[in-house]
Formats: C-alpha cells, sequence, structure tokens
C-alpha cells in the first residue's frame, strides 16, 4: 500500500479493477480525509476515502518528478 504522505495534487494515480469506462487511471483534484479523483479515461469526477483509495492503488505516477 502506498503512503499518504507521497500522494500529492495532479498525481496520477493507477487502480487494480478498472472502471466502467474501462480506465485504470486517476487523477488527484484534491487530498485530506477523503480524495477527489477524476478518470482520466472519461472524465467522470468521485469522491473515495483516502484509505479506499490507497487500498486500490498499484501504481502512484508523480506528475511533478522535482520531490
Amino acid at each position: 500500500m502506498i503512503e499518504a504522505t507521497s500522494v500529492e495534487l495532479g498525481d496520477i494515480l493507477k487502480f487494480k479493477k478498472k472502471h466502467p469506462c474501462g480506465g485504470f487511471t486517476w487523477k488527484v483534484l484534491r487530498t485530506g480525509i477523503d480524495y477527489k479523483l477524476e478518470c482520466t479515461t472519461c472524465k467522470r469526477v468521485v469522491m473515495m476515502s483516502r484509505v479506499d483509495a490507497l487500498k486500490r492503488t498499484v501504481q502512484l505516477i508523480k506528475t511533478n518528478p522535482q520531490q
């Protein structure tokens, strides 16, 4: 499981299971107790608890590699 402190705004999360549209990747729009995520395929926006989002994540793709 990925650490919650490593996830930042704009990062891409790759989930284990695909969204009904067929996409696996989600862009992080908001962090905190809940994550606001946008599907990169169909642009659907969902709110998900931090714990659930991190359990479902297989890979974290950083969009800001400076850190």
